[in-house]
């Protein structure tokens, strides 16, 4: 059976707090083995110190931003959905204000993978279980209203459940199924956690089998491998910056062409 709760009493976390002693206190003897805790990413990166100050918020989102892949204007400015230097695609790379100190923004952990597994491997030493951890961050979907939790770091779990080569209910067989677990554990969590209730951690439970090796040659992957290669991604870049895109490699290509014919029929003439 399948439940979620959130950890109560975590409290405000600043830059230097041991996250895992705050969560073993807040848990107790709530855990158990197989357990998953998802973690918000906004406690990971005000523990390891990632934030600047409010008035530079449009230079950390321009910092962080490795490919711009769609912009839109609105009355209060321009919003940019951006590849960020974890390699995620999100809006303004993942820089934020909510749930942080007046006149500071927070950018997501260096390396949330890591931040991940150097947290599960120090709770598992804490407290003997075997668990997995999530990180997760809220992010838009394309094609679709509002906005989700989803992973982006893991350690300690399985991050696709891969059914290709499997049968349906109906003895089918699945060919292109794999479904992205972390996430759903991230959405899942987000229900109790809530952004409002100040409760940055939930435990999911229920889901053992899917929980693993944090180290070492059987280490499960990060959720990192749940990021496609921008190369792969049919809808890489937004209409506006698809279109000028397009606009700019054919003038360039009519130009040459052009060119080309003129100067061969003027070599012609002479």
């Amino acid at each position: 059976m399948l439940s979620v709760f959130a950890l109560e009493g975590i409290g405000e976390v600043v830059a230097g707090d041991d996250l895992a002693l705050l969560i073993e206190r807040a848990a107790g003897s709530q855990l158990q083995n197989g357990d998953i805790l998802a973690v918000t990413s906004k406690i990971v990166s005000k523990a390891e110190g990632r934030q600047v100050a409010a008035a530079d918020r449009e230079q950390a989102i321009t910092d962080e931003t490795v490919r711009i892949v769609a912009t839109r204007a609105h009355p209060g400015g321009v919003t940019r959905i951006v590849e960020n230097r974890q390699g995620l695609v999100l809006a303004a790379a993942g820089v934020d204000t909510s749930n942080a100190p007046d006149g500071i923004v927070l950018l997501l952990p260096v390396d949330p993978d890591a931040s991940a597994r150097a947290l599960c491997t120090e709770l598992r030493e804490r407290t003997g279980l075997e668990l997995g951890v999530v990180i997760t961050d809220t992010a838009g979907r394309a094609w679709r209203e509002g906005q989700t939790d989803i992973a982006i770091g893991a350690a300690g779990i399985a991050v696709l459940d891969d059914l290709r080569g499997t049968v349906d209910a109906s003895g089918r067989r699945l060919d292109v199924t794999v479904a992205a677990v972390a996430d759903e554990i991230a959405g899942a969590a987000d229900l109790v956690k809530g952004k409002t209730s100040g409760n940055p951690v939930a435990v999911v439970r229920g889901l053992g089998q899917l929980v693993g090796a944090v180290s070492g040659a059987a280490a499960l992957a990060g959720a990192s491998a749940l990021q496609r290669p921008s190369e792969n991604d049919m809808f890489r870049l937004g209409s506006t910056e698809a279109r000028a895109e397009g606009y700019e490699e054919g003038y360039a290509t009519g130009y040459e062409e052009g060119y080309d014919e003129g100067y061969a029929e003027g070599a012609a003439r002479s």
